[in-house]
């Protein structure tokens, strides 16, 4: 079987054109764990390093003297956000106001029973308080508007503003101001500029 590459086996999902569109997003499974506050701090970095901690366990444990039934090559999928504010009373500026889900999609053999013993594999070389919070769920999300944002994070509301013109042109509503992000760029390595997100809400039908 050839490798799966979320950049071509997904990319309807994953590499959408910079002008919204609307996607019908199926079941998927995940590892996720959730948080608050200001993205920007190490509390933060460490719930993302345990989600990347338990990933890799799965991608490489086909070097395992037990690899799980029905493993397959692929290449590690982006780490994605889903967001919302703790007082909706307050601006999206406020880094403080923000929670969060973050979470990596699993590749489909990945089971519950897996999980845990990938789990504890990890427990066992890293130290992360988060590992305790990582949870294997599936999630649906059905009927979104989407596109790919380029630039930094703080630009995000004119791509939202985008977004929301053309459902609103389209016939569609957006239902929640909740919201997904994909993460198809290390800031750490990228200029502001060159960054590149995928912005996603669910919608419905006018």
């Amino acid at each position: 079987m050839n490798k799966i590459d979320y950049k071509k086996d997904f990319k309807q999902l994953y590499l959408p054109k910079t002008v919204p569109e609307i996607v019908e997003v199926p079941n998927m499974q995940f590892l996720m764990v959730s948080g608050a506050g200001d993205p920007n701090g190490a509390v933060f970095a460490e719930a993302v390093e345990a989600l990347y901690s338990l990933s890799y366990a799965v991608r490489m444990s086909y070097k395992s003297d037990d690899v799980p039934a029905g493993y397959y090559e692929y290449t590690v999928f982006p780490l994605e956000g889903v967001w919302d504010l703790i007082d909706r009373t307050k601006p999206v500026t406020d880094k403080s106001n923000l929670k969060y889900t973050m979470m990596i999609r699993q590749p489909d053999f990945l089971t519950e029973a897996l999980f845990q013993r990938f789990l504890e594999q990890t427990k066992r070389k890293k130290s992360n308080s988060f590992l305790e919070e990582v949870r294997f769920e599936h999630a649906e999300e059905g009927l979104c508007c989407q596109m790919m944002h380029l630039g930094s994070f703080d630009e995000e509301p004119k791509s939202f503003a985008r977004m929301e013109a053309f459902c609103a042109e389209n016939g569609f509503l957006r239902n929640s101001k909740i919201h997904r992000e994909i993460y198809l760029s290390d800031p750490r390595k990228t200029k502001p500029e060159k960054m590149k997100t995928v912005l996603r809400f669910l919608v419905e039908k006018r």
